[in-house]
């Protein structure tokens, strides 16, 4: 008998306890001797003795050879083998244990780095060349493009280089950031003694905008700067600006002019210099990287701007798993791949902190960031006395904390200043995102608080600086109670300061009054003056901030329509300012007020379980219901603030659940078109989401690869089903037992079965491809469908997962699956050569296609097929929802069939119809409230200017193309021409029925016509105008009828006589529009000249002129209880003016180009507006109304 075995732990770790397994395996066989199982095995006794010893993982065909000796199950070893090396591969080594890196991480490039510096040497030179012919020049990029580095180990190496001309030798080179306070810096923008230029690299030239917060240093420091340009300066200046600042350079126009010639813009790096900068630093190091490794990264970052630090920190966490001396794909994935390495690294350092230490990290990582005014967050160097505490007990553990983070590469801390590994870690780690957003206004009130307290401390604290009135309120309240804890105590003493000079203050002012109380009345009237002065400051300063805030709302209206909604409502509450009253407008109806489509990309469609019900899904945060029948917009529910990824119905079809990139769920009840709840389901990005077939389950997929099933009733989390990499598909089996996720686990493309009821997984398919995505069961459940990148359908049989057949046309990257209830055939949504894609239909019994629906149309999102088997949706680039019909293969509706130009909106008496004429010659009626067509009215031959309700709400006049002037009868489903009362010679332009439904007018060209209800004649031609009659209306008597005239007058008319009464002069260009105001004294006139008047119908005389748009004025309306007068006009903006001071009071914004025409809502509280942008839009114009709604959250 041989010596025994040193003991092992089996609780030490994977290797140990793989170990401990195999001699467990080894007694069980009968504790054969070493070298009886070397005989059997092929392999030395020593060699079998170590696979057991438990110091390191024997290699894979070792350890089988060990089970063969031991008559083992060599599929289930080779299983668990794996399952041990895949966790040894995901742990790094520790960092005290490793040598020095290869790539730098999260960390830029040094000069002493030139060696392991490759992939920019071109863009090295381009620079060189720009900065020995200009004094004075920039390097413009993206963040994350690597400019920092081009400077630091590419430019400094190539001018320190040997065997140089003494002219090219500079003098010094000197390197700084801005930083707060710039002119700290003015000692190292002198020349320096000795022969050649001194170059001074100003590297985060944008700081100068985003931290220096005194316009006085900013322009000093720039002078100093721009000195550069005298050929005697002896400085040479190389700036490094992120691309999304370079249009604050314009601000100053030397500066402007100096770099209109010397400007280097770095973009992404080629696939052959990404190649240098992946293999070369590994070969200076005498290491390999694995082919494939290369070919994936190269395939990830290819013409990805701003990639380059996501590649250098996933390469460092790779070469930190690396196997002996080569880099491998195996560990690339296992570091979280370019994507998640960032967020891995980070995470894994802050679950290592105490809840004490993970509140420190949060309070140092949100002191070293500048949030945005308009543009992305951007990191703030920060001075590490910043982080000293009130004891040292405190600071000893703020400094532990910030070695913990810099240890783990996520800080640098450099001369005394600590700094972000890279602002790149703000948008790829969601937890610090999830901070910052938690706390922006917190953030920006704090960076403010600390740069006036170093003010203060630099005066030597000057009370003239401290805090006063609003500034000292909002400091105050932020930073009471536990928001203290964030502040040092520089800070906290001068906010103590400020709170205490406050007191004394109020105090100082209470004695003040008491004594002023008793001298003569000169003295009151003289306290009361400065008492109306200091109101007037702390006015003119809520309304300042108000203003800022509500351009700052409008500024980020088109991209984040919720968050710019809550800026408005700040702003005015703030302040109730025309800007904030038209910024909160404004914000409110980018999310309520568009009567259309998406108005960007569509992500998903999905019928309901009867196929009445077609709905969509947006980028622009919003899903649509449709009619598919007709493509009538039945509803749009708002709620999500990201773009929604996916929709789902139940199988009742009375509930709707979606998906968003904000991380939510929001389940919907489809009869009242409200969310019924709201599911957090992840930090990242949602993917996918499905009902099981009995509705109980709900499972969701995200790209920080989480599936989670949700109980729909309780509304909890049942399981969690986590595997590698993003999921990007899900889906249930019939029996609602089985659930397939389908994603980039491993970046192998895997496909993993669950248990439904207890999230236990049950296999793993390996189809063809890398990236899965869709996957899909058969009807019967007996086929699954899985579609991957360039690899096109992979098909298993369920009952032994055997692979049933690959389904494959050159280069199909599908995006979607979906079978027919048949289960005949498999439609894949498929794109095949870049841009283009189609809808390929599978005969699964030939496998092959058969056909393809939208070939080449660049058709996106997903397929979806009615219940009937019937119908094929989906939607294109282009914002189109195609509708197939199966029999035929040819599409039976499509919407926006063309998108039309609306024309005059008109609401029914009752106000609840919105009817809208348009190019096509439709007449849509539209349900205000829910967004939703009610009906519309067959298309004329050409376009439909202006229809008119009749009071009896049952009647509408429409003007007709050919000059008809058409009565049409009302239904719930449509409506049918009741008669035609006459024709004009041309197109009729206006209509309008008089206040007791007797009369109709119409315009046309130079002519006014008056025609009879009842007995269908006409009544009068009303003739005085020259051209095109552009309005008429009549005033709420009906004995007064006004017109406007293309030829700059409009006429007032005695509806008895038929005979002009007033012709109203003194616009310069044609009259568009022309309205009555409720009490019928005053008439409104809009006029091409950019001007709106009103004039006195009794006199004819200018009461007042409207001034304010910068372009034609096409449209006038009073609101039902005259306050409130509306303008539009071609310069994209509606107006609204109090119509008895005349003042404006909010100017909307929301349409992109001329806007034509406008309507109040009978009860006054929508405008609804239409405009050659081809939208209709409604906007409430109550604000107070608008703050207290807000959007469906």
């Amino acid at each position: 008998m041989g010596r025994p075995e040193k003991p092992i732990d089996p609780q030490g770790g994977p290797v140990a306890r793989f170990a401990c397994e195999l001699r467990k395996l080894r007694d069980e066989a009968g504790a054969p001797g070493y070298r009886s199982m070397a005989r059997r095995a092929g392999y030395s006794a020593a060699t079998l003795s170590q696979a057991a010893g438990g110091e390191r993982l024997p290699t894979l065909p070792v350890a089988l050879a060990y089970v063969r000796a031991c008559h083992g199950d060599v599929g289930e070893w080779r299983r668990r083998w794996g399952q041990v090396d895949a966790e040894i591969t995901a742990v790094p080594r520790p960092l005290e244990e490793d040598g020095e890196p290869p790539y730098r991480g999260l960390e830029r490039f040094e000069p002493g780095d030139a060696e392991l510096f490759f992939g920019r040497e071109e863009t090295t030179t381009q620079l060189e060349t720009m900065a020995r012919r200009h004094r004075l020049s920039v390097v413009v990029g993206a963040s994350g493009s690597g400019k920092s580095s081009l400077l630091r180990a590419g430019l400094i190496p190539r001018l320190r280089r040997s065997g140089q001309d003494a002219g090219q030798r500079p003098a010094a080179v000197r390197v700084l950031t801005p930083g707060a306070r710039p002119m700290h810096h003015a000692d190292l923008l002198a020349p320096a003694e000795g022969a050649g230029d001194t170059w001074v690299l100003v590297d985060q030239f944008e700081e100068l905008f985003t931290l220096c917060a005194s316009p006085a240093d900013r322009a000093a420091f720039l002078e100093c700067l721009l000195a550069a340009r005298e050929p005697g300066s002896r400085l040479r200046v190389v700036l490094a600006l992120r691309a999304d600042f370079f249009a604050r350079c314009t601000e100053n126009h030397a500066l402007a002019a100096a770099l209109n010639d010397a400007t280097l813009l770095v973009g992404p790096m080629t696939t052959q210099q990404l190649r240098m900068a992946i293999v070369r630093p590994a070969q200076a190091r005498g290491l390999n990287v694995e082919r494939d490794l290369t070919a994936h990264i190269l395939d990830e970052v290819t013409d990805e701007p701003g990639a380059l630090p996501l590649m250098s920190h996933a390469l460092l966490e790779t070469w930190r798993r690396r196997r002996g001396h080569i880099l491998t794909l195996q560990a690339y994935e296992a570091a979280g791949g370019l994507r998640g390495a960032i967020a891995r690294t980070a995470e894994d350092a802050y679950h290592q902190l105490t809840p004490a230490q993970a509140t420190l990290a949060r309070r140092i990582l949100l002191r070293l960031i500048a949030p945005g005014d308009g543009t992305e967050d951007t990191h703030r160097p920060t001075p590490r006395t910043e982080f000293t505490a009130a004891d040292s007990e405190a600071t000893a553990d703020t400094d532990a904390v910030l070695d913990r983070l810099v240890r783990a590469r996520l800080l640098t801390v450099d001369d005394g200043t600590v700094f972000l590994a890279h602002e790149k870690l703000i948008t790829t780690w969601p937890r610090l995102q999830g901070w910052i957003i938690e706390e922006r206004d917190r953030i920006r009130l704090h960076r403010q608080l600390t740069h006036d307290a170093l003010a203060w401390h630099d005066l030597d604290r000057d009370a003239g600086v401290l805090y006063r009135g609003t500034r000292l309120a909002q400091a105050g309240e932020t930073f009471t109670g536990t928001g203290r804890d964030g502040l040092n105590p520089l800070e906290a003493v001068f906010l103590d300061a400020s709170l205490l000079a406050g007191r004394r203050h109020e105090r100082r002012t209470r004695r003040t009054l008491i004594t002023l109380a008793t001298l003569l009345c000169l003295a009151l009237i003289a306290t009361a003056l400065a008492l109306q002065q200091t109101l007037r400051a702390t006015e003119k300063s809520r309304l300042a901030t108000s203003r800022a805030l509500a351009a700052t709302a409008l500024g980020q209206m088109d991209r984040y329509p919720e968050r710019a909604y809550a800026l408005a409502r700040r702003a005015y509450r703030q302040a109730h300012s025309t800007e904030a009253r038209g910024s909160l407008l404004s914000t409110y109806a980018a999310t309520h007020g568009q009567l259309a489509g998406h108005t960007r990309l569509i992500t998903a469609v999905t019928f309901s379980p009867k196929g009445r019900v077609l709905a969509t899904a947006g980028a622009d945060h919003t899903i649509k219901l449709w009619d598919p029948d007709n493509g009538w917009l039945l509803g749009t529910l708002l709620g999500h603030s990201a773009s929604v990824t996916a929709v789902a119905f139940s199988s009742d079809g009375t509930t709707l659940a979606s998906a968003s990139s904000d991380g939510t769920v929001r389940l919907w009840d489809l009869r009242t078109h409200r969310t019924k709840a709201v599911l957090k389901a992840s930090y990242s990005a949602l993917t996918s989401v499905v009902f099981s077939p009995d509705g109980r389950i709900l499972a969701t997929a995200s790209e920080d690869g989480a599936t989670r099933l949700w109980d729909v009733t309780d509304r909890r989390t049942r399981a969690v089903l986590r595997q590698p990499g993003a999921v990007w598909g899900v889906a249930f089996s019939p029996d609602g037992r089985t659930v397939v996720t389908g994603g980039d686990d491993d970046n192998n493309g895997r496909v993993r079965l669950w248990n439904a009821a207890t999230g236990a997984e049950r296999a793993r398919l390996n189809p063809r491809g890398r990236l899965v995505g869709p996957v899909a069961f058969s009807p019967d459940g007996r086929t699954l469908a899985a579609g991957s990148y360039r690899e096109g359908i992979t098909l298993w049989r369920t009952s032994d997962l055997e692979p049933r057949a690959h389904l494959k046309r050159p280069e199909d990257s599908v995006s979607s699956l979906a079978f027919t209830p048949d289960g005949k055939s498999l439609l894949a949504l498929a794109s095949y050569s870049g841009i283009r894609s189609g809808i390929r239909v599978w005969n699964l019994q030939l496998k092959r296609s058969t056909a393809s629906l939208g070939d080449g149309t660049a058709l996106r999102a997903t397929v979806a097929v009615s219940s009937d088997g019937k119908r094929v949706a989906a939607a294109d680039n282009d914002g189109v929802t195609r509708v197939w019909d199966t029999s035929t293969g040819r599409v039976s509706r499509q919407w926006p069939q063309q998108r039309p130009y609306p024309n005059a909106p008109a609401f029914s008496p009752s106000g609840h119809e919105l009817a809208v004429p348009d190019s096509t010659g439709a007449v849509t009626r539209w349900d205000p409230a829910s967004r939703r067509v009610r009906a519309q009215l067959p298309g004329h031959s050409g376009q439909v200017r202006n229809v008119a309700y009749s009071p009896n709400r049952n009647t509408m006049v429409i003007g007709s193309p050919d000059g008809a002037i058409e009565l049409w009868k009302l239904t719930r489903q449509g409506g049918h021409r009741l008669a035609t009362l006459g024709q004009h010679n041309k197109e009729v332009f206006a209509v309008a029925f008089s206040p007791d439904g007797r009369t109709v007018a119409s315009a046309g060209f130079r002519t006014v016509r008056l025609w009879d209800v009842a007995s269908r004649r006409l009544l009068a031609v009303l003739q005085g105008h020259e051209g095109a009659v552009q309005s008429v209306d009549f005033s709420p008597d009906g004995r007064t009828l006004v017109s406007a005239g293309a030829r700059d007058t409009a006429r007032l008319w005695d509806v008895s006589t038929h005979r002009a009464t007033r012709v109203l002069t003194g616009h310069r260009s044609g009259v568009w529009d022309t309205a009555f105001s409720p009490d019928g004294k005053t008439v409104g006139t809009a006029s091409l000249d950019g001007m709106a008047r009103l004039w006195d119908r009794a006199s004819g005389k200018v009461i007042a002129i409207l001034k304010g748009h910068t372009g034609a004025v096409r449209g006038i309306a009073f609101s039902p209880d005259g306050r409130t007068l509306a303008t539009v006009g071609s310069d994209s903006s509606v107006r609204l003016w109090d119509a008895r001071t005349h003042h404006p009071t909010a100017v909307l914004q929301g349409h992109t180009s001329e806007v034509t025409f406008a309507a109040f809502s009978p009860d006054g509280h929508t405008l609804a507006t239409t405009g050659t942008d081809q939208t209709t839009r409604l906007w409430e114009t109550d604000p107070h109304r608008a703050g207290d709604t807000g959007p469906n959250h």
